[in-house]
């Protein structure tokens, strides 16, 4: 498999700033795509805070390192981490990567009673590149 292209604008160092305050919960580490890291800091409260406050100023490597990983394409992280974050379990994220039958599904169940609104937490950086990647290829 190659590697995505370095790309400057595929997540931003704002939005994981904005996340940051939340960040005793992880969630900066989930939109950077630190999955293990984010499930840690959920479930430590950021490793007691300790964590927490070594990311603020971490914060520009996790962004680099996210970078390199993720496509950019026409869908945005960003607003895919938004929806995901406020709307989620109505399946929004969902169908705004053009997944319209699993966001359907979502919006009656709820995220599939809360289980799928985590696993999108988990996976949503991934569903993005590959949206992104697939967008890409048609165009291209």
């Amino acid at each position: 498999m190659s590697r995505p292209e370095q790309r400057s604008d595929s997540h931003s160092l704002w939005m994981g700033y904005a996340l940051w305050v939340f960040g005793f919960l992880g969630a900066h580490r989930f939109y950077y795509g630190k999955r293990t890291t984010g499930v840690i800091y959920l479930c430590t409260l950021g490793l007691l805070g300790v964590g927490w406050i070594f990311d603020l100023f971490w914060m520009p490597m996790l962004c680099r390192s996210a970078e390199r990983r993720y496509f950019d394409g026409p869908y945005s992280y960003d607003f895919a981490w938004i929806l995901q974050t406020y709307l989620g379990v109505f399946g929004l994220n969902r169908m705004y990567i053009g997944k319209w039958l699993t966001g359907l599904v979502w919006l009656c169940t709820g995220g599939l009673l809360g289980v799928g609104y985590v696993w999108d937490y988990l996976t949503l950086n991934e569903q993005v590149s590959l949206a992104n990647q697939a967008a890409k290829s048609v165009a291209g």
